[in-house]
């Protein structure tokens, strides 16, 4: 199979559409559902993004996809907790997700996606009895994709934007420890467990709409701000979200009473408007309608306390950072460690502000845009 024809393109005016091979077969299979335009170029980029933390980091590696940028991706021992926790980096945002898999799905994978609302998944394979519970998600609708793990794409990609064909050499360069030497900062110490996280950050930002930041924490990607214009703001994103993700570790969320019929959806985003600070009283109505009881909220002084215990947080850039104001948030959501390209004309007052907050940076050189 050299093409897929497809019900349309990104929107539904947009007939004919479909995706062809550039070269021989087409490297995927459709096991299940009917797959559309979005849906093959989530899969398409999520699933280099998983193939690449595996080849780095040889852990099972999995990717919470939206809109072709990560909401969560993540490592860990078992592919199953691999998904659970690049999902619980924003719940919220991957609602309706496109996961991708590393390693074959296993069962317990599937029973997870399952039990999730999600577009569909994809790996290089599925065990019969994992295929067999995916097959009946969605009446048979869900949509699952196997790909051939040892695909590998030529070395020169086109795309025709306006009529026009662009071409350049695929970035296929893959980010690992050993891009992590060059370190700036006074301080020098930085361990195993920190390179870990800066890999996971450079490969996330390399599948991240640009510009692009992330914040990480223990094998885990848990703020992402993509596609802004302003680097700074990026930042202030991605940590606005990294402090959710941890505020959602109070006792007090954890111990929330849901009423009988609650949906996971339901839940989470009633977690989420408790935690904000810009819930408006609608949506603090939505709270009694789903909590037995709706806790205290946070105080500022609360709010600040908490968030005082997030430390040793890592932070990646897939650009150099123009202005120290990029530090001085993320020093705001516990970041020690950060790894972003260098060469800025103010990179002595970046690595300034690192030295002021006891943070240690390392400079790749190398930048990680994506269009």
């Amino acid at each position: 199979m050299k093409s897929i024809e497809l019900k349309y393109g990104c929107n539904p005016n947009q007939k004919p559409a479909e995706i062809r091979s550039a070269s021989d077969e087409l490297p995927i299979k459709v096991l299940s559902g009917k797959p559309g335009y979005i849906n093959f170029m989530d899969a398409v980029n999520s699933w280099q993004l998983v193939k690449e933390l595996k080849s780095a980091l040889n852990l099972p590696a999995a990717a919470s996809f939206k809109h072709v940028s990560p909401a969560g991706a993540a490592i860990a021992p078992d592919l199953a907790t691999a998904y659970e926790r690049a999902r619980g980096a924003d719940r919220l945002s991957s609602f309706g997700d496109w996961a991708a898999l590393s390693d074959t799905v296993d069962k317990a994978t599937a029973e997870i996606l399952k039990s999730e609302v999600s577009d569909g998944v994809i790996a290089p394979g599925y065990t019969p009895e994992a295929l067999e519970i995916l097959k009946q998600k969605r009446g048979g609708n869900y949509n699952v994709i196997e790909i051939d793990p040892s695909y590998e794409p030529p070395e020169i990609e086109t795309r025709f934007i306006y009529g026009i064909e662009f071409v350049q050499k695929r970035n296929n360069v893959i980010p690992g420890l050993e891009n992590l030497k060059n370190i700036v900062t006074a301080d020098k110490n930085l361990p195993i467990e920190a390179q870990r996280d800066m890999v996971l950050a450079m490969l996330t930002l390399k599948y991240t709409q640009s510009n692009s930041v992330c914040y990480v924490l223990n094998g885990q990607v848990i703020g992402v701000g993509a596609g802004q214009q302003s680097r700074i703001h990026c930042t202030r994103l991605a940590g606005d979200k990294a402090d959710i993700w941890y505020l959602k570790q109070h006792p007090r969320v954890l111990g929330m009473q849901f009423k009988e019929g609650a949906g996971k959806a339901e839940r989470d985003n009633a977690i989420d408007l408790f935690v904000r600070t810009d819930t408006t009283e609608y949506e603090l109505k939505i709270l009694s309608d789903v909590l037995e009881v709706v806790p205290e909220r946070f105080s500022e002084q609360e709010r600040q306390t908490w968030l005082a215990g997030m430390k040793n947080v890592t932070l990646g850039s897939d650009a150099f950072f123009p202005f120290r104001d990029n530090i001085d948030r993320a020093d705001k959501s516990g970041v020690k460690y950060i790894v972003q390209t260098g060469g800025s004309l103010r990179d002595d007052l970046v690595i300034e502000a690192c030295n002021e907050y006891g943070m240690v940076m390392a400079t790749t050189g190398l930048r990680l845009f994506h269009h």
